[in-house]
């Protein structure tokens, strides 16, 4: 694997949460071209004579990271593709551009590749506004940026580029701001009021809202792969750990060794483990959970960000997790892999 694509996989599962924003919305507008059920890409560099870069989806356009190859400056890159969904252009220097994607349309990418914050996307209304959203923050300051952003999604709640930016300026972050991205979800909600999606954002973004260190922890109840149910009254350990994974994420597999390491020093009377695997092909789970000897219960129902627990305990991303004591109070949650080792080591003291 080349030392390239090997960074993206690891940044990958920072925009796998978006599989929530599987949007198909009828007010997307789009230039139709003559493949119908395709989405076409293609674009000039300028400095950019020959090599390749890299595109994900952060909506299940595309499963996988796929690479673009660029010859004589120019590129092109196509995929099948029925509705809508968004895609992330990430070049050598780690850079990354969205690109709104949707069936039947074609958009053009133009700029020198020194100067990548200046490229244009065009061809279809959304990427125009997307395009004028990043020349616009470009020098900005963090804060007049997310103030922008809360700006655009008030005035463009149906657009698909508002999707992207409610998750990259307000949940996925180091430290999310749920609050506010619960009212602009809502308003998003009340510009599409049937869309089930969103409908389920807003659920989730209430389940992280809810959740608070000193709370009680959701009731739940669900059944591991091996066919066998768990609930929140399984977890009577002197400290519980509920937490996400995929086996496409190396950070969250990190975690799990981690926490196999835990359990083996501390007993699993003191320290029980529910995980949670994203896949969406439970014999992949299966295949690494035999590889690293997990034992613990693990839930991969195949419904990746649509599983039900996650919503309803307010897991928002890979990896995640949520520490409870044998009482369901939560004791902490969505901490960072070093200081959730410290915690646990801490309790179990």
């Amino acid at each position: 694997m080349k030392p390239m694509e090997k960074k993206v996989k690891r940044v990958w599962h920072l925009w796998m949460l978006p599989i929530l924003f599987t949007f198909h919305f009828s007010l997307f507008t789009t230039s139709c071209g003559p493949d119908r059920g395709t989405f076409r890409i293609e674009g000039e560099f300028k400095g950019f004579n020959q090599g390749e870069f890299y595109v994900y989806s952060t909506d299940g356009g595309i499963r996988k990271i796929d690479t673009i190859g660029v010859k004589g400056g120019r590129f092109s890159y196509q995929i099948p593709l029925d509705s809508v969904a968004t895609f992330v252009l990430v070049f050598p220097n780690y850079s990354e551009i969205p690109v709104m994607g949707a069936s039947g349309a074609k958009v053009d990418i133009k700029g020198d590749a020194s100067h990548l914050k200046e490229i244009e996307v065009r061809g279809t209304k959304e990427n125009e506004l997307m395009t004028g959203f990043r020349m616009k923050v470009s020098e900005m300051t963090p804060p007049e940026t997310v103030k922008e952003a809360t700006d655009f999604i008030m005035k463009h709640p149906t657009s698909l580029a508002s999707i992207f930016l409610l998750n990259k300026y307000f949940i996925q972050l180091q430290t999310p701001d749920y609050k506010q991205a619960l009212s602009l979800a809502q308003t998003i909600r009340e510009a599409l009021p049937g869309n089930r999606r969103i409908a389920t954002l807003v659920k989730q973004l209430e389940g992280l809202n809810a959740i608070s260190t000193g709370g009680t922890l959701p009731k739940f109840t669900a059944t591991d792969i091996k066919g066998k149910p768990i609930s929140n009254g399984d977890l009577y350990a002197k400290v519980n750990v509920i937490t996400t994974w995929s086996t496409w994420n190396y950070e969250s597999q990190n975690i799990q060794r981690q926490l196999k390491r835990l359990e083996k020093e501390k007993g699993a009377n003191q320290l029980k483990i529910v995980s949670i695997c994203l896949d969406a092909n439970p014999k992949e789970c299966r295949k690494m959970m035999d590889r690293d000897s997990i034992t613990w219960c693990n839930i991969c129902d195949e419904r990746m960000w649509d599983n039900p627990v996650l919503t309803h305990l307010g897991l928002s991303k890979i990896p995640d997790n949520i520490i409870t004591n044998s009482q369901g109070r939560i004791l902490a949650h969505s901490l960072p892999v070093a200081e959730l080792n410290k915690k646990i080591d801490e309790l179990l003291k």
